[in-house]
Order: C-alpha cells, then structure tokens, then sequence
C-alpha cells in the first residue's frame, strides 16, 4: 500500500558525495518520522539519519558533519546528502517511514552505495 521509492545511491571514491532520494507514495496516512538506515555485510541495519515531521534530526555519531537530512512534506520525500564520503560509509541505504508510533517501520528496496579507497 505504502511504497518508497529509492534513488542516487552508486560507486564513488573516498571524498566524493552522494545525494539520495527517497519519496513515499500511496496510501499514507501520516508520517512522523522519515529517514536513512543502513546495513553493510555481516551487520546489523543501523540508524544514518531521521527526520520528523516537526524537523527533528538525529544522526549517527559516525555521520554528523558530513551527511545532512532534509525533508520535503508536501512531496513526501526525503533526502540524504552525503559529503565526504569513506569506504566505512559503504552499505546498502534503506528509506524507511514511521505514520505513527502504533505502527511499524515502511521500508524501501535500498539503494547500494558503494566508496572506493
């Protein structure tokens, strides 16, 4: 019902940027939070970055300064820039979306990002 779609993600050398894109569609009927997790081979998925809809961020620690969240509400969408990038920030990037606090977590498909040394 609820579908995100996922953009922006590819193979960079260390330094370089990325800008991802994630927009919801369908039936929705509220979001609260909007955002970024991640998960690399042999790990958990792991919070990058969210947003909600009052503007509330929260970054990992590995990623403050050098990722910034931005939200769209009236195009459901949010994005990740992504600057400075390293080999460590490689992973498969996931969209995910909160309605409520009574519901789950939406997930999209991912988008690979892949940082070359």
């Amino acid at each position: 019902q609820v579908q995100l779609v996922e953009s922006g993600g590819g193979l960079v050398q260390a330094g370089g940027s990325l800008r991802l894109s994630c927009t919801a569609s369908g039936s929705i009927p509220s979001i609260n939070i909007m955002g970024w997790y991640r998960q690399a081979p042999g790990k958990e998925r792991e919070l990058v970055a969210t947003m909600s809809t009052g503007g509330q961020t929260k970054y990992r620690d590995s990623v403050e300064g050098r990722f910034t969240i931005s939200r769209d509400n009236a195009k459901n969408t949010v994005l990740l820039e992504m600057n400075d990038l390293k080999p460590e920030d490689t992973a498969i990037y996931y969209c995910t979306l909160l309605p409520n606090k009574k519901m789950g977590f939406y997930w999209g498909q991912g988008t690979q990002v892949t940082v070359s040394s």
